[in-house]
Formats: C-alpha cells, sequence, structure tokens
C-alpha cells in the first residue's frame, strides 16, 4: 500500500472507536464557538491581505515545500471538518436552509478514514482567519445570519438602553413639574414657567408693589394717589395655587409648543380711611373748584321758544366718586377719569331731557302757534301769540319762569276785558218806544253775559294746545241781538206811562193791548221799569200775596199766568171794567199787568220764552 492510499483511509482497527472522533469534535466545536461568539468583533477588525491561489500566477512551477505543508494541513483540517459536519447536522437545519438557495456544489466529499498518526507533535502552521473562513466549509448564509442575529441583539440593547434612560428623564422631568407651572406659562401678565406657586405670588406681590392710580377729573389735572399712601398691598386669593393643582405633571412636554394664559383676581387690601382721605385732598374735591350746575330751561329767542340745556358745573358728589375711586382701586385700575361717569358730580335738578321742560317747551310753542278770534255780532277781536307771549315771565338771562297761577291770572284779566266790552246785562241801552218817545232802559237780567269762569278755563286750554280757531266767548246769559241794541226786532214794548203794551215781531206789531199796572200810590206795589224775560206760563193759576193771616194776604184765580219780573207777570183780570188811562196811579194792581181777558189768552198764545219784555216809564 503506498502512502497515497495511506492518506485517504484509516486503519481497520481505529474505525469505530467514537471516543477520539468525539473528543476531537468537540475540542473543534468550542474554538469555533468562542471565535464565533467572543472574539468576532475582534476577527472583524483584523485586516489581511489574502488572494486566492487559484486567482495568482505561480512564480514557478514547483511549489515549494512551505506551500506544501500548507495544504497538507488544510487537506488534513477538511477531512476533520467533515467528521466534525456529520456531527453537528441537526444543529445547522437553518443554516442549510440559506445554503439551498447557493449552486450545489459539484463534487462530493468522500467519505474517509482517518489515518493513525504519530504522537509527535507536527509543525505549527499560521493560517489567516479570513483564509480559513474562505477554506472552511462552514456555509455563508449561515455567517451571515450569525452577524445579522449579533447586530439586531446589540442594536435591541442600545434602543432598551435609550428607552430606559428616556422614560427615567421623563419621569424625573414629569417630578420636577409636580409644584411647578410648564414653560409656556402666563398668569396676568407675569412668565411663570418653572416656578412655585410661592414663586408666582411673590411676582404678583412685586408687581403691585409699585401701584399707583391717576385721578382724572372735569377741568382740573390729573393727579396721582400712590399705593403706599393708602397702605396697598396684594393678597393672596388661593387662585394661583388651585391652577398649579389641575395642571397634569406628565403633560410638562405640552409647554414646549403650547403657551396658556390665565386670569386671576389680584386680590389687594389697602385702608379705605386713608383712600377717602386721598380723595378729600385731591385739587378737583377742593371748594373754590366747585362750579354749581345749571338746570336747563326755556327761552325765548328768535321769535320761537327753544330749550337751553343745562351746564354741568364740577361740583363733586363726594359719596359716588369715593365709591367708583374704591372700585378702581380694588380692581386693580391704573387710572380713573370721574368725567365718564354722570354719578360722580352733582347733576343739574332739571335737563333738557327733563319730561316736565318738554311739556313746557311745548306749551310755549303752542302759547305763539295759538290763536283765538272772538265774534260779537258784526264785531269780533284776536287773542294770539304776540299777546300771549307777553303774560310769560323771564329772569335776566331770558329764561322761562313758569308761574301757572300767574299766566292764569293774565286768562281772567283778558276774559274779564272781554266781558267789560261786549256784556250788555246791567247796561243801559237807548230805546224808541212807539209813542216816539227815546227812553233809556237797563236790566240786570237780559242781555249779554259772558261765563267768566267757563271762558277763563277754555282759552287757557286753547293756549296750551295751540289752537287756532274762531268762536263766541262761554256765555250764562244771551240777548236777542249784539250790539248796544240788544233787543232786536223781536220784543214786547210795555209803556207804563201811556197804560199800553205792543208785540212786535221782526219789527212788525203783532199784538197790541191797553192795561192797568201797579198802583202807584205804594212803594211796594209799583211795576218796576226793565227789560225781563218769560219765566213760563200756566193756564190757569191762582195768584197768591201777601202774608197769610195778615189783612193784605190775598188769593186770586186767573186763567192765564205769564210771570216775567219776580211775581210779577201777565194775567187777565175778569173784575175790571176798565183799563188804560191813569187808574194805575191809585187803583193800580199789586205790581202785575191786568189785561182784558180776549187780550189775555192772545197773548198768552203768543209771547216767547226769550223775548225782551221792555217796561219804562
Amino acid at each position: 500500500m503506498n502512502n497515497e492510499e495511506n492518506k485517504g483511509t484509516l486503519p481497520e482497527d481505529d474505525v469505530g472507536r467514537p471516543d477520539e472522533t468525539t473528543d476531537i469534535e468537540d475540542r473543534i466545536n468550542a474554538t469555533l464557538d468562542k471565535i464565533l461568539d467572543d472574539d468576532e468583533d475582534e476577527f472583524d477588525d483584523i485586516q489581511v491581505d489574502y488572494e486566492d491561489p487559484e486567482d495568482e500566477e505561480p512564480d514557478n512551477e514547483a511549489p515549494d515545500e512551505e506551500n506544501r505543508e500548507i495544504r497538507e494541513t488544510e487537506d488534513d483540517y477538511e477531512k476533520t471538518k467533515v467528521w466534525t459536519d456529520s456531527s453537528e447536522e441537526a444543529d445547522e437545519e437553518e443554516s442549510e436552509e440559506v445554503m439551498e438557495e447557493e449552486p450545489e456544489q459539484e463534487e462530493e466529499v468522500p467519505a474517509v478514514r482517518s489515518r493513525h498518526k504519530s504522537a509527535r507533535p507536527g509543525p505549527v502552521i499560521y493560517v489567516p482567519m479570513d483564509e480559513l473562513d474562505q477554506n472552511s466549509d462552514v456555509p455563508p448564509g449561515t455567517r451571515a445570519k450569525k452577524k445579522t442575529h449579533k447586530g439586531l441583539k446589540i442594536f435591541g440593547l442600545v434602543m432598551l438602553m435609550i428607552i430606559v434612560l428616556g422614560g427615567c428623564a421623563y419621569g424625573g422631568i414629569s417630578y420636577y413639574f409636580t409644584d411647578r407651572f410648564f414653560e409656556g406659562t402666563w398668569i396676568n401678565g407675569v412668565d411663570c414657567s418653572q416656578k412655585t406657586a410661592y414663586e408666582v405670588e411673590q411676582l404678583m406681590a412685586e408687581k403691585l408693589s409699585e401701584y399707583s392710580i391717576e385721578v382724572s377729573s372735569r377741568n382740573i389735572a390729573a393727579q396721582t394717589i400712590r399705593g403706599e399712601d393708602i397702605d396697598y398691598q396684594y393678597m393672596s386669593t388661593g387662585e394661583i395655587l388651585q391652577l398649579l393643582k389641575k395642571q397634569k405633571p406628565y403633560e410638562w412636554i405640552r409647554g414646549l409648543y403650547e403657551q396658556k394664559s390665565y386670569t386671576v383676581s389680584e386680590n389687594v387690601g389697602y385702608n379705605k380711611t386713608l383712600l377717602q382721605e386721598q380723595l378729600k385732598s385731591l385739587n378737583c374735591a377742593q371748594a373754590e373748584n366747585q362750579v354749581e350746575p345749571e338746570n336747563a330751561y326755556v327761552a325765548f329767542r328768535d321769535n320761537q321758544f327753544v330749550i337751553v340745556p343745562e351746564t354741568e358745573g364740577s361740583k363733586l358728589n363726594i359719596k359716588e366718586a369715593y365709591k367708583l375711586l374704591d372700585a378702581a382701586v380694588e380692581a386693580n385700575e391704573a387710572s380713573i377719569d370721574f368725567s365718564d361717569n354722570q354719578d360722580a358730580y352733582v347733576s343739574a335738578e332739571v335737563t333738557q331731557d327733563d319730561p316736565a321742560l318738554q311739556s313746557a317747551l311745548e306749551a310755549c310753542n303752542n302759547y305763539t302757534k295759538a290763536s283765538i278770534t272772538y265774534t260779537f255780532g258784526d264785531q269780533s277781536t284776536t287773542l294770539d301769540g304776540n299777546t300771549i307771549k307777553d303774560w310769560l315771565q323771564f329772569d335776566e338771562k331770558g329764561q322761562l319762569v313758569w308761574d301757572d297761577n300767574s299766566f292764569q291770572q293774565h286768562v281772567a284779566d283778558y276774559v274779564a276785558q272781554l266781558a267789560a266790552t261786549y256784556d250788555t246785562v246791567g247796561t243801559e241801552r237807548e230805546f224808541q218806544a212807539t209813542s216816539g218817545r227815546t227812553v233809556y232802559v237797563s236790566s240786570s237780567v237780559y242781555g249779554w253775559k259772558i261765563d267768566q269762569a267757563a271762558e277763563t278755563a277754555q282759552l287757557s286750554q286753547e293756549i296750551q294746545s295751540g289752537t287756532q280757531t274762531t268762536r263766541e266767548p262761554v256765555y250764562s246769559q244771551t240777548a236777542n241781538a249784539y250790539g248796544v241794541n240788544d233787543l232786536g226786532n223781536t220784543y214786547i214794548e210795555v209803556d207804563l206811562s201811556e197804560q199800553h203794551m205792543y208785540y212786535y215781531q221782526d219789527g212788525v206789531n203783532i199784538f197790541e193791548s191797553d192795561f192797568v199796572s201797579g198802583n202807584m200810590s205804594y212803594a211796594d206795589r209799583q211795576t218796576h221799569a226793565g227789560i225781563f224775560t218769560l219765566y213760563y206760563k200756566k193756564s190757569p193759576d191762582v195768584l197768591r200775596g201777601g202774608q197769610k193771616g195778615t189783612a193784605n194776604y190775598y188769593e186770586q184765580p186767573v186763567q192765564y199766568w205769564m210771570p216775567f219780573d219776580g211775581g210779577i207777570g201777565f194775567h187777565d183780570a175778569d173784575w175790571r171794567d176798565e183799563f188804560g188811562g191813569d187808574i194805575y196811579l191809585t187803583s193800580g194792581s199789586h205790581g202785575c199787568i191786568n189785561l182784558p181777558p180776549e187780550n189775555a189768552e192772545v197773548l198768552y198764545d203768543l209771547i216767547q220764552y226769550d223775548v225782551p219784555i221792555v217796561c219804562f216809564y
């Protein structure tokens, strides 16, 4: 048997000795595991210039001794690797899957037996690891898989460490903000980032320590009240601490990109007595600077009535001004202007918007509009604004001084003047008798008489409402005609001297008769001269006179009774045989006009209530 054959076979007595083979395989596996698991990074750092012998061009045809020894060593290694591969077949299932993707090797490794070697150690040959890797039978996919697995483990460890460190940092910062405000937190315009509630309270107190308020007023330069003058100081309300408690520490990261602003009440304390004293010491509260307000009023200007507005004045209402100042100080206001609030000053009692003043203006304007024209037959007179305005009273400023009593008196006087001019009751008239005589008669019961009370009331109302009208005055008594001779053309003429009467209707004599009037021998029986009207008429009736139970008492039945002057009237007198003449001088009646019965009947049918009865001597 030659040496070539001995290299590829093992002695028959060595076959089937697993203890030696197993020991070699364990050592090889342990070496490889150590290299792959523990020193992989070191091997990766080693750079070896390695060239594939097959790619190199030999310098000479005969290999030297050293290369021969290397090849022999590689052959021995590969033979040993065959045994190792067969023993680790189950552990490299994963590598086989990767190897399936690579091209199959054309040459099979023959199953050989190791020949028995001498115990003498062979020469130690240095083989570069890269070369060893290339020459080894470890599948390339297995090697890459192990490297990738190792990198993932390292990456996972690094990421775990980062997460743990990040979590610790986040938790630490969250703990830091358990008693501090987040970044971007502002309270009442103060940056409270990373500050405790106490620190924020101190900032608030510091901000208010220099407090002052500027006080402005009408026509007076502004003055300043300093906080130290009224013991002004910050008082905590606990709102800042409540805001901090509502904050969730683990949300601290929101403060890095989100700003929040809060407003809390800045409760302050100060001495109110000192504040009152400061207010009273201001120039606007001094007596010499107080100007009383003036009321609005109605004035007659440019031929019309207008309202002159009130003036504000500068008299300070100390009580109301203090309330306003106190509220401003409590609200931490930097300034206050009393001019912005009417309550701070004494106001005019009458303003231009006052309803009573508006009514007065309307009434005054109506005075100038009012025009009342009175008619008295063919005569007339007019009352208008030119007269009415003179009834109003104005002061030296042209302000209307309204006095209703005075105004009403002017109206009453005007009505009285009308009555004096146009009333005919009680006046003496010139009368042309049928006999041709001119007589003068008067009457207290006949004629025109204005009802002055009623007319005054109506005229006052018309003036205030601006009425423009033409009318008669309100009369309490009227006559048949206007003018001095108000008898007209219809009347009854009773000529007592002639003892004869006439009834004229529209100037036509429709009735006449003799009569007997009152006995002139007795003063109390004489028929009265004057102008009268009929009271009523009655048929029949009983005339009674004198005092009952005395000698002068009488009762006289009549058929036609027509009274016109108290108990005096026209009636029939059937007990007389003669009428007219001078019978009345000594044998006249008790004052009545005695008529023949037939004439009395005619007159009873003709007489009207408003016909004047003119009696004269």
